[in-house]
């Protein structure tokens, strides 16, 4: 296994769900908040405001001014006059990239896919899914009334989709932005689960990489 995936999701398709059991498949690891916490450490930020900046793009010039007081760990000037939603975002994607270098893994979320568009070994995923499964999914987990799931959904696919555009030079959910787009509502998360790793299967023989059994 060489394969490096990185998973872009709306909000209650399962998508971090259906990554982190590819990845159990494989043995390897299923990064999410855990690149935050590792973000924090290399960059010298503290954890919490990684966390308050996590796929929120801020425009906010007065805000980014009071947190830059918070920062530190970096010298070079050009990155000391960046916002702190800049520098952020910036550790974020180092670490993604040190990662994807580490080896095989699967990256839910947070521009990886723009972050490691240089990785010859990469398969980037979009899973999306039907309004009333996401509801559902959401209804439940979170133990929520029809409306506050929609609305919850609503809210954080925009604040995803901001921060991917804000950041990238693609466009978040867009065919043409990944290798693959996939329902999790058709074939249900075991099954979307199971078609991924037919492709990463496949993606590998084609690459010469022969997977184990």
């Amino acid at each position: 296994m060489n394969t490096i995936i990185t998973i872009g999701r709306q909000f209650g398709s399962g998508g971090r769900e259906i990554g982190e059991k590819v990845a159990e498949y494989f043995g390897i690891k299923c990064l999410d908040k855990e690149l935050l916490t590792r973000a924090a450490k290399e960059s010298g930020f503290c954890e919490e405001m990684i966390k308050n900046h996590d796929e929120r793009p801020t425009n906010s010039f007065l805000y980014n001014l009071v947190m830059d007081t918070y920062s530190f760990g970096y010298n070079a000037s050009s990155f000391m006059d960046m916002p702190i939603s800049h520098k952020v975002f910036l550790a974020q994607f180092d670490t993604i990239k040190k990662v994807a270098e580490e080896g095989p893994c699967i990256i839910v979320g947070r521009c990886a896919d723009y972050a490691l568009h240089d990785f010859k070994n990469c398969i980037n995923l979009f899973i999306y899914g039907d309004e009333e499964v996401k509801i559902k999914r959401i209804m439940r987990k979170y133990n929520l009334t029809e409306d506050k799931a929609r609305e919850m959904i609503t809210k954080k696919d925009k604040q995803r989709q901001s921060y991917y555009n804000y950041y990238s030079s693609k466009k978040w959910g867009r065919a043409d932005s990944y290798d693959f787009c996939l329902n999790s509502s058709v074939l249900g998360v075991d099954g979307t689960v199971k078609l991924i790793i037919q492709m990463v299967e496949d993606f590998e023989a084609l690459n010469g990489v022969t997977p184990e059994p």
